[in-house]
Parts: C-alpha cells; sequence; structure tokens
C-alpha cells in the first residue's frame, strides 16, 4: 500500500466514523424514551421538576439538538463522551475500564476461533477421508445455528453445576475466560470453516498444487505450506469483522457470565435508557472495524506477494 492509498484509507476511516456518529446520534436521539426522567422522575426519590430542569441543565441535555450534536462530536475527537445519566460517572471512565475486559475475550475468542477453524478446515479438505470429510464440512452449518445464549447455559450446566471444573461464582481471571471464550468461539468458527473451505477447494484445483503433489509432497505438506497460505485472504477479512464485531461488544456472552465488558455495558444501558454511554459504544464498535479492516488492508500484500507486484512495478516504470 503505497503513501497516497494509505492517507485515502485514513480519510475514509473517519468519513465512516463521522457518518456512525451523525446516525446514531439523530436515532438516539429520536427515541421517546428520556434518560434523565427515567433515571430521576420517579416519585420515590422526592425531586420537584426545577431539580430535574437543573440536572438536564448540568448534563446539557436541555440544549439545542444542534448545540449536543457538535459538542459531543468534539468530545469525541478529545475523548470526552460526556456523563452517564443513570451513574453520573464519566462515560470514559466507563469504557476504561469495560474496554480491557473485552479486548482480552476477543482476542482468546478469535484466537480459539482460529485455531478450530484451521483443524475443520485441514479434515474437511483432507483428500481420501470420505465420510469423515462430509461430517467436517456439515459441521459448519450446526454450528452457527447454535444461539449464544444456549451454549453459555449449557457450559455453565456442564462445566461449572455438573463437573465442578470451573467457578461460575467468584471465579479466578483465569477461570472468567474459559466459558465465556468457548461460547463465543464455536459460532464465530463456523464462518471462517466456510470460508476456508470454499478457498482452499479453488486453490486445490490449481496447477501448482498438482505439481507440488507429483513431486511426492505429503498432504499435510500441501495443505499446511502451499495450499492454507494462498487461501487465507478470504478467511483474513472475515476474521477481522467477528474481531470488531467482538470489541464492540458481545452482549449476550458477557450478560450470560455477568462479565464487566462493553457487552455487558451495553445491556444496562439499554434498560436505563443510558444515551451517552450507548453511543460511545456505537463509536468504539465503529472505530474498532474501522483500524482491523485497515490491519487486514496492510497484511494482504504480506500474505499474497501478487498484490505486492503493482507497487514494484511502477517503482520501476518510474526509474525507467
Amino acid at each position: 500500500m503505497t503513501t497516497k492509498q494509505f492517507a485515502a484509507r485514513i480519510g475514509q476511516a473517519i468519513l465512516v466514523l463521522l457518518v456512525t456518529y451523525t446516525v446514531a446520534f439523530f436515532l438516539l436521539s429520536a427515541l421517546p424514551s428520556d434518560a434523565v426522567m427515567s433515571r430521576y422522575g420517579d416519585p420515590a426519590l422526592g425531586l420537584s421538576e426545577a431539580e430535574i430542569a437543573a440536572i438536564r441543565e448540568e448534563m446539557g441535555v436541555d440544549k439545542a439538538l444542534l448545540v449536543q450534536f457538535f459538542t459531543g462530536l468534539i468530545g469525541f475527537f478529545t475523548g470526552h463522551f460526556g456523563n452517564s445519566t443513570q451513574t453520573g460517572a464519566a462515560v470514559s471512565t466507563l469504557i476504561a475500564d469495560a474496554l480491557p475486559h473485552t479486548l482480552i475475550l476477543a482476542v482468546c475468542s478469535i484466537g480459539l476461533a482460529i485455531i478450530v477453524a484451521l483443524l475443520v478446515t485441514f479434515l474437511a479438505t483432507l483428500p481420501g477421508l470420505g465420510a469423515i470429510a462430509t461430517f467436517f464440512r456439515g459441521l459448519p452449518s450446526f454450528m452457527v445455528s447454535l444461539p449464544g445464549f444456549w451454549i453459555g447455559i449449557l457450559l455453565i450446566q456442564l462445566f461449572s453445576f455438573q463437573l465442578g471444573w470451573v467457578r461460575i461464582i467468584e471465579p479466578s481471571s483465569i477461570e472468567g475466560l474459559i466459558l465465556p471464550t468457548l461460547t463465543l468461539s464455536v459460532p464465530m468458527a463456523a464462518p471462517l470453516i466456510q470460508v476456508l473451505i470454499r478457498s482452499i477447494d479453488e486453490t486445490q484445483a490449481m496447477p501448482f498444487v498438482q505439481a507440488v503433489r507429483a513431486r511426492g509432497a505429503s498432504e499435510s505438506w500441501i495443505f499446511w505450506r502451499n495450499i492454507l497460505r494462498n487461501s487465507l485472504l478470504p478467511a483474513l477479512t472475515m476474521a477481522g469483522l467477528l474481531f470488531g464485531e467482538l470489541v464492540g461488544g458481545a452482549v449476550v456472552t458477557e450478560t450470560v457470565f455477568g462479565r464487566n465488558g462493553l457487552g455487558y455495558m451495553t445491556a444496562q444501558a439499554v434498560s436505563n435508557r443510558d444515551t451517552p454511554v450507548l453511543l460511545a459504544i456505537v463509536l468504539i464498535a465503529a472505530t474498532a472495524y474501522v483500524i482491523v479492516n485497515l490491519v487486514v488492508d496492510l497484511l494482504y500484500p504480506v500474505l499474497d506477494v501478487r498484490l505486492r507486484r503493482p507497487a514494484q512495478d511502477s517503482v520501476k516504470g518510474a526509474r525507467a
């Protein structure tokens, strides 16, 4: 990727974030719910209308919509997302506390999903396995159909309540990762397997694979050293999208396991109508997608030398 192309991608990324912020802000503003009244309108609190109006003024929600829009936009670029209408704490502080938990879960889940996808794909595409290969080819359709909350509940019932291997109440940092990682990796591995199988089937039909096989190379050597590298680009794109989705918040999984991450925070913000928190999470998710997609684009020439040739040819032409 040339400097000009990189600058163009950065410009596109900024535009995507601006559009995302604009759409999210006006959609959340159009909701009939009132976060301030939801939090402070309870008669049991005994607040007067004047006191509620003072709270609105302190939070800045009494200002004109466009003023709130540009104030929030400036805050997004400066890292200040306002204050939570539910707790009063700074949203940036809440995000800083929750984001590391979600990032760790996302990295572990995508790593396990990639390992599972590679092993299943190897068995599904290995010549001569017959019914075993057919079974593994049909496995992704079954995996993707399993609801995340059902997988989580099943794992809790089996490994925590029945076998007692993993504590679900007050677990250690490692124990708290095991079951959520397994829960997320199952549906994540399914699309990776599907994309990899399709790409590998196309690569296996290419002449260079037959040439390597004719030299006496084993099927394992051909798969791991020749076929896989030439089939990784579509799966890499899919893995980037899945990772961006996880960073945005695994709502169901983190809610089931009670993890203090972005997903759990999203569920709480929806139930409490906490608009500033919701807007911040939407922007964090969009930023994650943009960054991951940019990294994936930068990795393409590393994995496939054919993508480096246009740039090399243009340099040679300029020198000539």
